[in-house]
């Protein structure tokens, strides 16, 4: 006699509310997933680029064009998925108000995840395939461990193309906003940029 395996109920949003605070809560595929808050190399190197493209494109900083809103963790509801990226912004026509919501229904134009060993897997893929699916349009990936930075531009045909790779302390400028450069050594400032053959597995301590 074939066993049939009782079928899974789709996660709800009051089984997200029930996660406790210290993880990260995300609902994909109708599935509730978690993960710790970020390691402080991690959040360091989040916080670092927010600030190296928010002044330019947000407050018109440097001569920067401005006309982009970011914010950093946002709770995106993207068709039935509940998704937590690391930054996320939004040109401003397209993003007028809050709505005084505790979450956002309007895809990001760009989104930034920053890898760690409890989420590489999941941004590579699962979320990656719900963000093409969303049309959002440029989405970064961010190893502070590698010290690597991947741009992807989604394509006409729904597809990631990659634009660019950076890696250590190279001058970076990506679009959306290549109208600026930075180091990419000044997203991870207490870890000297590793050299070409270097091996950073020292750089993966603590990771989460």
């Amino acid at each position: 006699m074939t066993m049939v395996e009782p079928k899974k109920t789709p996660a709800t949003y009051a089984d997200l509310e029930a996660v406790p605070p210290h993880l990260v809560a995300e609902i994909i595929d109708g599935e509730l997933v978690t993960h710790p808050r970020p390691s402080p190399r991690h959040g360091a190197a989040a916080s670092a680029l927010g600030g190296k493209i928010g002044d330019p494109y947000q407050f018109g900083g440097g001569g920067g064009p401005g006309g982009w809103i970011f914010i950093v963790e946002p709770e995106l509801h993207l068709g039935s998925h509940v998704i937590v990226p690391d930054l996320a912004g939004w040109r401003r026509e397209r993003l007028r108000d809050y709505h005084d919501a505790a979450f956002i229904e309007i895809p990001p134009d760009w989104i930034c995840e920053v890898l760690s060993a409890s989420t590489e897997q999941r941004d590579r893929t699962t979320k990656r395939r719900i963000y093409a699916e969303a049309a959002v349009t440029y989405l970064w990936l961010l190893d502070p461990r590698q010290q690597l930075l991947e741009v992807f531009v989604l394509a006409t045909d729904g597809n990631w193309k990659l634009n660019g790779a950076w890696r250590s302390d190279d001058m970076v400028s990506a679009v959306p906003f290549d109208a600026i450069s930075f180091s990419l050594a000044d997203l991870w400032p207490l870890d000297r940029p590793l050299g070409l053959n270097e091996d950073p597995q020292h750089l993966y301590a603590g990771d989460r």
